[in-house]
C-alpha cells in the first residue's frame, strides 16, 4: 500500500486540475494533506430535533411535512416556507430563490433540514436552511458522526472537502500513514496512534464531547499538537545545530576597553548586568557562534549589556555591526555609541536606507575599510554591504527580524567563512512559554533587575471627556519644573493620517497652554528634525513634547515625568509597556494617563485595566500573549513561522517540556525520523533547516 503523501489529489473522483489549482491554494497536494488539513469545528446531525423541542441560538436538524410557501414582501422580499411535524411549526426563510425552488417546495413536501433556529417575526425561523426532499415512506439515515467544517477557499464547499476527505479517510491505515513517532515515544507521553487520531477528528461519533474537540483539550488533538510542537522544536534545533556547526572568531575576555567604558559611564551597573556580561563574555570566547537573546523590562539596561560585548570584539581588532528596527532607534544607538566610544578612541559608522548618494558610498567604503563599531537599521543586510572583519552582531527588538535574516548573517562573516556571533536584544519581555518554542534557537538571558533611582509609574485610566482636565495637570506638572509627553495614536495604519493627528493636537495644546514650550515629533520629519526637536526636550528647553509612537523606544528624559496617551485601545500592551517606559526614568513619581475614547469594547476595557494594574512586563506579556496570541506578539505573521495547523501555544503550554525532551531523544535515537517529520508538517512554511 503506498504512502498517502505519494499519491496525488487527482487519482480522487471528482478532482480535475481546475480542483486540483483550487486545493494548492490552500497547500493540499496529496491524500496526506488532506487528512491533516483538519476540521475547525463541528455540527451535530446526527439526531433530529422535534420542531416543538427546537430553542433559539441551537444548530439542529429537523424533519416535517410542508404546510405552505408564499413569497411575502417585507424589508426584502423573503419565500416562507411552513414546517411541520405534529410537535409544532417551524418558518424557513429564503431572502435568494429561484421560481423552481418554489415550486419543489409545495405544500405536502417531506423536507429534512439544519440550519440555526433564530426567533423571527413568524415565531422561530431558519434562515437558507440545508434541506433536503424526503420519501415520506423511507427517509434517508441521519449522519452517523458529527459533520466537519473545514477551513476553506473562494471555490471549494464543504460539501467537496467532505467528499475529499471521506475518500482520503478509506485509505487510511498505520502503513499508508506513517506514524514517525516510535512506540516508545508514544507509550512514555500517553500519545494515541496517529491513525486513529485523524480518523475521529475528520468524523467523530455522535457521543464526542463537543466541548473539550472546541477548546483544542481533546486526546486527539492533544496527539497531532504534540507532533505538530515537536516537529517545530526540531526545525529550530536543526538550525541551531547548523549555525552551532559553524566555526565563529574567538574573542579572548578583553581588559582594557571595558574598564575604561565603565569608568567614564558614570555609575555601576546593576548585579543583573553583571552577570548577563558574564555569560556573553564566555559565549564570545568560544569558536562556535554565540546565539543569546537577552530579555530586559523597559529601563533594564540592555544597550549597557550590548556595549561591553561590542568592547570584546573591539579590543580583539574585529568589527561589531548593531542593528535595529526603525531609524529612530538606529540614530539613537548611534549616538549613544558615540558618546561612548569616541573617548577610547574608535570609530562609529551609520548606515540606514535613507543614506543616499555620496554620503551611501562614502558609508560603505568606510565599512568595507574596517570601520570598527557600524550602527544602522537593517540596511545592513543588503548585499553591497562589505565588513572586511566582523566579529559580532547585535540586534535589537529581534522580533521584528525573521529567523532567515538572522541566517543570512553567515555570509557577512570573515571571507563568508567565519560566522560572526550573535546578540540579540529585546525589550519585549518574551513569555516563557513563547521564549521555549519560539526561540528553542536561542540561549537566553534575562536582566531581571532596574537600576536604583527608577520610580514606578503611577497609570491612570481616563476618558477623553475630560481631556480639559488632563490638559491643566500638563500645565501644572510642567510649571512645577517637570516635562511631559503627550503621545497621539490613530486607528488607522497610516502614518500620514498619524502625523496630521499630532499637528492637531500640537497645534490645540500650543493655544491651551500658551505658557509653555510645546515641541512636536512626528515619522514624516527629517531625521536632523527630530534629533534636533528630542535635544532640546533633553536639555530642558521643551517642556511638553507631543509625538507618534516614534519615541517608544530608546528615548531617555529623566526629568519627564507625565505622559499622556490618547486612544490607548489602538495599542498593543507591549507597546503601551514600551512608551509608559519613558516616563519614571528620574526620581521623581511619575504619572502615565491612558486617554481613551468610549465606548471600549471588552477587549479595550480589559487590556486598559491589565496595565493599571501591573508594570511587570512579564506579566504584560503573558496577557498580551492571551489577547493577540503568538504571531502578532513576535511580529512574525510576515515570516511564516508559528503558524500552527493544530498546536496553540498559550493552550498547550502544558505539552512544552515534554516537547523539548521528546525531541532531544528523537535527535539521539532516531535521527532518521527528523527528515519524514519536517516534510509533513513544514513542507508548505518555511524550511528551517536548509535557508
Amino acid at each position: 500500500m503506498s504512502e498517502l503523501a505519494t499519491i496525488p489529489l487527482t487519482t480522487l473522483k471528482g478532482v480535475g486540475a481546475a480542483m486540483a489549482e483550487k486545493l494548492a491554494r490552500v497547500g493540499l497536494e496529496n491524500l496526506q494533506d488532506v487528512l491533516f488539513h483538519l476540521p475547525l469545528r463541528y455540527q451535530d446531525r446526527t439526531r433530529i430535533t422535534p420542531i416543538g423541542a427546537l430553542r433559539p441560538g441551537q444548530d439542529a436538524v429537523v424533519e416535517g411535512i410542508v404546510a405552505g410557501a408564499d413569497v411575502v414582501m417585507g424589508r426584502r422580499r423573503s419565500l416562507l416556507v411552513r414546517l411541520q411535524d405534529g410537535s409544532g411549526t417551524l418558518s424557513l426563510r429564503f431572502f435568494h430563490f429561484s421560481q423552481a425552488q418554489k415550486e419543489g417546495l409545495k405544500r405536502g413536501t417531506a423536507l429534512r433540514c439544519y440550519g440555526e433556529v433564530r426567533p423571527g417575526a413568524t415565531g422561530l425561523e431558519i434562515y437558507h436552511p440545508e434541506y433536503r426532499a424526503q420519501s415520506v415512506t423511507e427517509p434517508a439515515p441521519v449522519e452517523q458522526s458529527l459533520t466537519p467544517i473545514y477551513p476553506t477557499t473562494e471555490g471549494l464547499t464543504q460539501q467537496r472537502l467532505r467528499q475529499l476527505s471521506q475518500q482520503a479517510l478509506a485509505r487510511l491505515g498505520p502503513h499508508s500513514l506513517p506514524d514517525w513517532l516510535p512506540q516508545e515515544l508514544a507509550r512514555d507521553y500517553r500519545l494515541a496512534p496517529l491513525d486513529q487520531a485523524i480518523r475521529y477528528l475528520h468524523r467523530p461519533p455522535p457521543d464526542a464531547n463537543l466541548e473539550e474537540l472546541a477548546e483544542g483539550r481533546h486526546w486527539a488533538q492533544h496527539r497531532l499538537a504534540f507532533e505538530e510542537l515537536l516537529t517545530h522544536q526540531l526545525s529550530l534545533q536543526r538550525l541551531r545545530e547548523q549555525v552551532r556547526a559553524q566555526q565563529a572568531p574567538v574573542l579572548p575576555p578583553a581588559k582594557k576597553l571595558p574598564q575604561q567604558y565603565l569608568q567614564n559611564l558614570g555609575f555601576v551597573p546593576t548585579g543583573a548586568q553583571q552577570r548577563v556580561a558574564a555569560e556573553i563574555a564566555y559565549d564570545l570566547s568560544q569558536a562556535e557562534p554565540m546565539l543569546r537573546l537577552v530579555q530586559g523590562d523597559v529601563g533594564a539596561g540592555k544597550t549597557v549589556v550590548a556595549a561591553l560585548a561590542a568592547l570584546q570584539a573591539l579590543e580583539a581588532g574585529y568589527q561589531v555591526a548593531l542593528m535595529a528596527p526603525t531609524e529612530i532607534l538606529a540614530e539613537q544607538h548611534f549616538l549613544n555609541f558615540s558618546k561612548w566610544l569616541q573617548p577610547l578612541d574608535i570609530e562609529v559608522a551609520w548606515l540606514a536606507g535613507k543614506l543616499k548618494g555620496k554620503a551611501r558610498a562614502a558609508a560603505l567604503e568606510q565599512i568595507a575599510g574596517g570601520c570598527q563599531m557600524v550602527v544602522g537599521t537593517h540596511a545592513l543586510f543588503q548585499d553591497e554591504v562589505k565588513f572586511k572583519r566582523l566579529a559580532l552582531v547585535i540586534i535589537d527588538e529581534q522580533h521584528r527580524f525573521g529567523v532567515q535574516q538572522r541566517l543570512a548573517l553567515r555570509q557577512k562573516g570573515i571571507d563568508g567563512r567565519l560566522c560572526p556571533h550573535q546578540l540579540i536584544m529585546t525589550a519585549t519581555p518574551i513569555p516563557r512559554t513563547l521564549a521555549m518554542s519560539a526561540y528553542a534557537d536561542l540561549d537566553t538571558s534575562i536582566l531581571d533587575e532596574l537600576p536604583p533611582g527608577r520610580t514606578p509609574v503611577t497609570t491612570l485610566v481616563i476618558a477623553d471627556s475630560r481631556r480639559l482636565e488632563v490638559i491643566e495637570r500638563v500645565r501644572n506638572a510642567c510649571l512645577q519644573g517637570r516635562q511631559a509627553y503627550w503621545v497621539c495614536t490613530l486607528i488607522e495604519e497610516s502614518e500620514e493620517l498619524t502625523c496630521q493627528a499630532a499637528e492637531t493636537s500640537f497645534e490645540e495644546l500650543c493655544v491651551a497652554l500658551g505658557e509653555l514650550r510645546v515641541g512636536l515629533i512626528h515619522g514624516r520629519m527629517k531625521p536632523a528634525e527630530k534629533a534636533a526637536v528630542m535635544d532640546e526636550f533633553k536639555r530642558g528647553e521643551l517642556q511638553l513634547l507631543v509625538a507618534t509612537t516614534v519615541i517608544e523606544v530608546g528615548v531617555d528624559v529623566p526629568n519627564a515625568s507625565l505622559m499622556i496617551i490618547e486612544n490607548p485601545e489602538r495599542l498593543g500592551l507591549a507597546q503601551l509597556h514600551q512608551l509608559r517606559g519613558r516616563v519614571g526614568r528620574g526620581s521623581a513619581v511619575s504619572h502615565c494617563v491612558l486617554l481613551y475614547h468610549a465606548p471600549l469594547s471588552q477587549l479595550g476595557r480589559e487590556r486598559l485595566a491589565i496595565m493599571r494594574e501591573t508594570s511587570d512586563g512579564f506579566v504584560i506579556a503573558e496577557k498580551d500573549l492571551e489577547l493577540r496570541g503568538p504571531g502578532e506578539m513576535l511580529g512574525t505573521r510576515q515570516t511564516g513561522l508559528l503558524q500552527f495547523k493544530v498546536a496553540d501555544l498559550m493552550r498547550d503550554a502544558d505539552l512544552l517540556p515534554a516537547v523539548r525532551d521528546a525531541a532531544q531523544r528523537l535527535l539521539e535515537h532516531w535521527p532518521q525520523h527528523v527528515a519524514p517529520l519536517l516534510e509533513r508538517w513544514l513542507r508548505h512554511g518555511q524550511q528551517y533547516g536548509q535557508v
